[in-house]
Order: structure tokens, then C-alpha cells, then sequence
């Protein structure tokens, strides 16, 4: 890894963005406020919600999927390129728009296409000023604009404000905003060392399975190696055949009812001779043959406040290891003006 003097501007620029986001995440919740209030109740009277973005704003909506649901919403997270293309009925749904910068060319697309939206459509973004922001009420995060290229403070921010929805649905929020306060620390030199000669990382979950898709996303801008993520019951049906010494497979495992599946996938991963990484907040033993980083027993997005930070350390770190100037984008910009 590069030290202090050394260090890309690319990984400077994150480090900066990692070092606030857990103040921006608790200034975002306290100031959701009266919008969290008001898709809250547009939830409670359409019992719908289709979740629309692109890059980390999608991984964010498939990692809320599953506690809208345990809510009783019908939560569904689709890519807006999808819903520009093969569009789902918008009526008698809350639909939330999220994209950092509100700015996307799709954002921008579909809101100049479909005319403003629904009474009940509304946008989560950090930039308050944004054409999305503009377009329709929104939920906006403190700390304005991420300037980093790969998503990571953008990420915990936007965790936050549906934290402050979900409490508006009636979920405790006390676990996660104590996971926000104390953040955990934990050593990723053995996962590191774990991966040393992987050639290619697939990431996996089960309820965690949005967390993994934006390990993975991030692992890919910043390595510039094929780095994907297939959620744990579509990782059996058939890809384990790819698995071997040089593909890294990582697996988050929580406290709920699909821990025992994630178990199951980490001891058919070490029996096919792949290594494997395991962010684990379920308070069972760590799978023989796993590199295991644990965490407090944990659930919903208090396992998310828990294990993200943690997996973008370890992200940046497998990174920096393999990349010159790894933060710094070549093929990409920060804000995709184009489809």
C-alpha cells in the first residue's frame, strides 16, 4: 500500500469524504426532518415504493429494499435506465429518485420525459441546488456533493436519510444511530493478505446483498478489475464453477433469518479453493477456512453502519495495492452525463 507521502490524490480525495461522512450521516438523519415525515405518510397511504437510481444510488436502494419490506411496503429497486426503457406503472406508487449529484443523465432524462413525476414522487440527493433537488421535494443529505470518484461518504449519507424515513415507518433507529456514533474498527490486514494473488473479487449476501453490490461497484472503479456481485442464492445456481485460487469471494453475513445460507455459500466457497472474505455481524462462529471480520451481533442498517466503512477500507486498500494512481478515473467522471 502507498504511504502518507505517496499517496494518490484519487485516495487522498476519498480519505477526505471517509473521514466526515459519519458527522454528515448524523446531521442528514437530524435534518431529514419534515420530508422523511411526508414520504413516510405518502408510504403509509400507497404501501408501494419504487426505488430508482443508477451506480451507488442503485446499490443503496437494493440494500433498503428488504427493511421497506419488513415494513410492510412493497419495496422494488429498479435502475433508471431499466425504467427509461421497460417502464413499470407509476401510479399508485411513492417513488423515490436518488442520485448524489442529481445531476445523472438519466435523472435528467426521465423527469424531462415523464413531466415532473407523481404527486407522491420525490428524490434523495446531497446536493440541494441539483436539477433533481429542482424537479421534485427531496430528502438532501448534509455536507453537500461528493468530490471523490468511487461512492463512499454519498453512500452512509443516503443510509441515513432512509433511516430517518424507515423511524418515520416505525423502526427503532437507536441501534444504527449508535453504530453511526461509535463506529467499529477493525483490522483488514488478514482479508488483505487473504486476497493478495486474487485476480478477479465477486461479492455476495443474502438480506446484505445491496452492501455487497456497492463493495463491489467501488472495488471495480477503483482496482480496474473485474469485480461483480451475484446475490447468494444466484451465486449457486451455477457460477460457483468459475471459483478457484484467483477468484476472492466476499460474503456478508447479518443477524436474521438467511445467516445460515450465507454459512452455507462460505463453506461451499473454502471447499472449492477460493478465498474467502467474510463481513460477519451475526454472532455465530466464523466458517472454517473463512478470513472473518466481525463485527457486534447486528441487523438492518445497524449492520450497515457497522460493516461499510470497514469494506471501503478494505476496498481502497485492495486497490491501492494494485493501482498506480487508483482513485483517479480513466474512462469515468464522478457525474455521468451520458447514456
Amino acid at each position: 500500500m502507498s504511504s502518507n507521502n505517496n499517496r494518490p490524490a484519487g485516495l487522498l480525495a476519498i480519505d477526505r469524504e471517509m473521514a466526515r461522512q459519519h458527522a454528515d450521516a448524523i446531521a442528514s438523519y437530524e435534518g431529514a426532518g419534515d420530508m422523511a415525515k411526508t414520504i413516510a405518510a405518502s408510504l403509509k397511504k400507497t404501501g408501494r415504493l419504487l426505488l430508482l437510481g443508477m451506480g451507488g444510488s442503485h446499490a443503496v436502494s437494493r440494500a433498503v429494499e428488504p427493511l421497506y419490506r419488513a415494513l410492510g411496503v412493497e419495496a422494488i429497486a429498479v435502475t433508471l435506465s431499466e425504467q427509461l426503457g421497460q417502464p413499470l406503472l407509476l401510479d399508485g406508487r411513492t417513488i423515490l429518485v436518488t442520485s448524489q449529484s442529481g445531476e445523472s443523465a438519466e435523472v435528467l432524462r426521465w423527469f424531462a420525459e415523464i413531466g415532473g413525476g407523481t404527486k407522491d414522487t420525490f428524490g434523495l440527493t446531497l446536493e440541494g441546488g441539483s436539477s433533481l433537488a429542482k424537479a421534485a421535494p427531496s430528502l438532501v443529505g448534509a455536507g453537500g456533493t461528493e468530490l471523490a470518484f468511487a461512492a463512499t461518504r454519498s453512500l452512509t449519507v443516503s443510509f441515513a436519510l432512509h433511516l430517518a424515513v424507515l423511524a418515520e415507518l416505525g423502526e427503532d433507529p437507536a441501534a444504527a444511530l449508535a453504530a453511526l456514533n461509535v463506529p467499529e474498527t477493525s483490522d483488514i490486514d488478514g482479508a488483505l493478505a487473504a486476497f493478495a494473488n486474487v485476480a478477479t473479487v465477486v461479492t455476495s449476501g443474502r438480506r446484505l446483498q445491496g452492501v455487497a453490490e456497492a463493495l463491489a461497484l467501488g472495488l471495480t472503479e477503483l482496482s480496474r478489475r473485474p469485480c461483480f456481485s451475484l446475490e447468494g442464492g444466484q451465486l449457486r445456481h451455477g457460477p460457483m464453477e468459475m471459483l478457484g485460487p484467483e477468484i476472492g469471494v466476499v460474503l456478508f453475513r447479518g443477524k436474521d433469518h438467511t445467516a445460515s445460507l450465507v454459512t452455507a455459500m462460505a463453506v461451499s466457497v473454502v471447499e472449492a479453493g477460493a478465498p474467502v472474505v467474510v463481513f460477519d455481524s451475526s454472532g455465530e462462529e466464523p466458517a472454517a477456512g473463512t478470513m472473518t471480520i466481525r463485527f457486534k451481533p447486528a441487523t438492518g442498517m445497524a449492520a450497515i453502519f457497522a460493516m461499510l466503512p470497514v469494506a471501503q477500507r478494505f476496498m481502497i486498500a485492495f486497490a491501492d495495492q494494485r493501482v498506480e494512481n487508483a482513485g483517479t478515473p480513466v474512462r469515468s467522471t464522478k457525474i455521468t452525463r451520458s447514456e
